[in-house]
């Protein structure tokens, strides 16, 4: 195969060489008028194209120089290996000799990397099956098969290939891969820093010398995008503690000779540390200075901060967007004194010419229509530019969820300096899902769940699910169609029809069932950009089916009103979501408020829920959050509260430590029944889990519970709080959501059923 090769390289070179005496032949034909033009040689090129790059036509004067043209240009179609004219009488013969073509790609010894992904780095290097070989593009192909190899930390990777001709001056090609292992970081050297330890400034980097978790976070296997990431983190950290001087001097990464280990060595200067001696404004703030100042991160007295001084510039720029002044420029001048190490900050701008948004450009949108994202924007054609709306606007149709990527830009308008047109560049994602899963916890055992969404239903925004969960104490299924715009401006409805089966989570082996079913209406109202107020109405039944070990409440519930209750109750709810993430909060706050109101019916009823979460970042690595729920329930017309409808505590999600659904009052038979009225507080300190480095799905975490529950008519005291404290860790896993916690109960009361490890999958606190 080698020798192969080297006859294909041989060609190469001959070509050229054919191609010079080539052009020296055609230079000693003396000119003539050409009748006829014959092309030979072709395979699978079309005539038309050697045609179409000759210099010269039938009917025309050929000579030395439209011969050298030809010959150049056919060559430079990057389809031939030979070419040669000759002249027969006034008949001009091009030959040629085609390059074969690529008949199949393959690869062997691959499994970082399956055969498409890497057929995709070959076409892109313009190599691909049907187009013309090259021996050169071959060994292009081959470094850049060895740079996505190199790109996963294997950088003992080693590519051959192998040409294989076939029939029809065709050639199959074998990419004949040895992986190797990965590159591992053995040591992380920083030199020159005397403020900070090492150990302070490693905690910085992503990249470390791999612990026991690195076969999961692959936090030692070198990436030079990490590292130039962790080598900003270090500069950014400098920076924000005055040190002005900062400079990284060099970074050396040292390749052992097999290939498998790394060394990183990073050579940094300090300089001094340097503080705010004052902040002052220069330029045109649209003589609204004090609203500016108002705007200032920048603290004199403390150490000079990049951070704060970045902050302020970027918010002086938006709110000079907020004013139309789209092409503002903001500066923040250094005035360094040296010699007492202090530094005033002039911050300096310039308005330049107020804009406003001629037309918005929508592309890259193949399924969902124009309108769905244009509903979405705060911004209008026509109008001001603002540059809050925008922000906002491109939040909107993000947090829409139907696109994997999504950029709005500004352009100029050609001719017409006070005016923009904003560019939205969106790639969609399939916006349609079938899940299948099971879960396990240490309250429901075992359960399946099936799912099937489509978020876009035929590009219009609108929204269909159908939810199947099972489970040993609790079954649904659920069908809810959505339309988020069901009037123009912004207000949702959603048609909800269920069927629910639940019983208490300790019924001592017995087998009745509270069976609901029915079917609600519900609108969401926007309010705010933030805030959405919803009402609704639903219709109920519920049927109390009896059996064995029946709890007291609910036979005497029964008893009394009929084992079959129908209720029309009314739904109110308000909700805010300022969290950066619904998964793996780190900071910012959720809240949420839903009540029920039964006025119709065999139930009458009024039922109110609130819960707050909040989370505070305190670095890169730790959060403290907070989590507080109540509820309240009172029966209304002279009846009580219906006990189907009351509230439980205890387990994940409440107070952790006991066991689910056990706290709270108790009828003669022992069964736990719930209560009117709820109270739980949940404080969680979380961190990296030791070994995961900052990988946010594996967090570990230390938590302190407390909560009570009390029955109808039952007098609030503190004797009915629960305590408890412990540690567990979360999963970001392929099931969704997995928390596991271990703890203490402080404050035990008779009948307590404690339960110090419990699990589950998709619990959210």
């Amino acid at each position: 195969m080698k020798s192969i090769a080297q006859r294909f390289r041989l060609r190469s070179v001959t070509s050229l060489v054919a191609m010079s005496l080539a052009a020296q032949l055609a230079w000693a034909v003396d000119p003539f008028t050409v009748r006829d033009i014959r092309v030979e040689g072709l395979q699978r090129v079309e005539p038309g194209t050697v045609f179409a790059s000759l210099p010269v036509r039938v009917g025309e004067t050929y000579n030395d120089d439209k011969g050298a043209a030809a010959i150049r240009a056919l060559f430079g179609l990057g389809l031939f290996n030979d070419v040669r004219l000759e002249v027969q009488g006034d008949v001009l013969v091009v030959i040629v000799q085609e390059r074969p073509t690529v008949a199949s790609v393959e690869f062997a010894g691959n499994k970082e990397f399956n055969n498409d992904v890497l057929r995709g780095v070959l076409r892109d290097a313009g190599l691909a099956s049907g187009r013309p070989y090259d021996r050169a593009l071959a060994d292009r192909a081959e470094q850049e098969l060895k740079r996505q190899y190199i790109n996963r930390s294997l950088y003992g990777a080693e590519v051959q290939t192998t040409v294989t001709p076939s029939e029809r001056n065709q050639v199959r090609l074998t990419f004949n891969i040895t992986e190797g292992l990965p590159a591992r970081i053995k040591d992380i050297d920083i030199i020159g820093n005397q403020a900070f330890s090492d150990a302070r400034l490693k905690d910085l980097f992503d990249l470390d010398t791999g612990g026991w978790l690195s076969w999961y976070t692959k936090s030692d296997q070198y990436s030079r995008a990490k590292l130039n990431a962790d080598l900003e983190a270090l500069r950014s950290f400098y920076l924000a503690r005055g040190y002005l001087d900062f400079r990284i001097d060099s970074t050396q990464v040292a390749m052992a000779p097999d290939k498998e280990s790394i060394t990183i060595t990073v050579n940094i200067t300090e300089g001094d540390r340097f503080v705010v001696s004052g902040v002052t404004l220069d330029g045109n703030y649209l003589d609204k200075d004090d609203e500016f100042k108002s705007l200032v991160k920048i603290k004199p007295g403390e150490a000079y901060n990049a951070d704060q001084v970045a902050e302020t510039t970027k918010a002086f720029t938006e709110h000079f967007g907020n004013y139309g002044y789209a092409f503002a420029q903001v500066e923040a001048v250094p005035e360094v004194d040296r010699v007492n190490n202090r530094v005033a900050i002039k911050l300096r701008s310039e308005p330049s010419r107020r804009a406003y948004v001629r037309r918005i450009n929508i592309q890259g949108n193949t399924r969902t229509r124009d309108e769905v994202i244009r509903r979405e924007f705060r911004q209008y054609e026509s109008s001001w530019y603002d540059a809050e709306k925008i922000r906002l606007s491109r939040d909107r149709v993000d947090r829409l969820g139907y696109f994997t990527e999504l950029s709005v830009s500004t352009a100029d308008v050609p001719g017409a300096p006070d005016q923009v047109d904003l560019n939205v560049e969106v790639k969609e994602k399939p916006t349609g899902s079938i899940s299948l899963g099971a879960g396990y916890s240490s309250a429901e055992k075992l359960s399946f769940t099936f799912g099937l969404s489509q978020e876009n239903v035929f590009g219009s925004g609108n929204k269909l699910d159908l939810q199947l969960n099972t489970g040993k104490f609790n079954r649904t299924v659920v069908v809810s169609a959505t339309d988020p715009y069901f009037t123009a401006n912004g207000v949702s409805r959603t048609v909800d029809v269920y069927y629910r089966t639940q019983k208490p989570y300790q019924d001592q082996g017995g087998n009745y069932t509270l069976i609901t079913m029915g079917a609600g209406l519900k609108f969401g109202v926007p309010v705010t950009e933030l805030d959405t107020v919803y009402l609704g109405i639903n219709a109920e039944r519920t049927r109390i089916k009896p059996g064995t070990n029946i709890p007291a409440a609910y036979l005497d519930y029964a008893n009394r009103f009929g084992y079959t209750s129908s209720a029309f109750p009314f739904t109110l709810g308000w909700s805010r979501d300022s969290r950066d993430s619904a998964l793996a909060p780190n900071s910012g706050r959720y809240q949420r408020l839903l009540g029920e109101l039964g006025l119709f019916g065999d139930a009458r009823y009024v039922k109110t829920n609130y819960q707050y979460q909040q989370y505070v970042p305190l670095s890169k690595h730790y959060t403290l959050a907070f989590n507080g729920e109540m509820g309240w329930g009172k029966g209304l017309g002279g009846r009580p509260f219906p006990v189907f409808k009351n509230f439980y505590s205890g387990g994940l999600g409440s107070v952790r430590g006991y066991e689910q659904s056990t706290l709270g009052p108790r009828d003669v038979t022992g069964a736990y029944i719930g209560g009117t009225r709820k109270f739980v507080l949940n404080t969680e300190f979380i961190t990296p889990f030791p070994g995961a480095g900052n990988d946010r799905t594996l967090r570990l975490f230390g938590f302190v519970d407390a909560g009570a529950l009390y029955g109808d008519g039952e007098k609030i005291s503190a004797d009915a709080l629960r305590y408890s404290v412990g540690v567990g860790f979360s999963w970001i896993s392929p099931l969704g959501p997995l928390r596991f916690a271990i703890a203490q109960p402080l404050r035990k009361r008779p009948g307590d059923r404690i339960q110090r490890f419990q699990f589950q999958i998709g619990t959210s606190f």
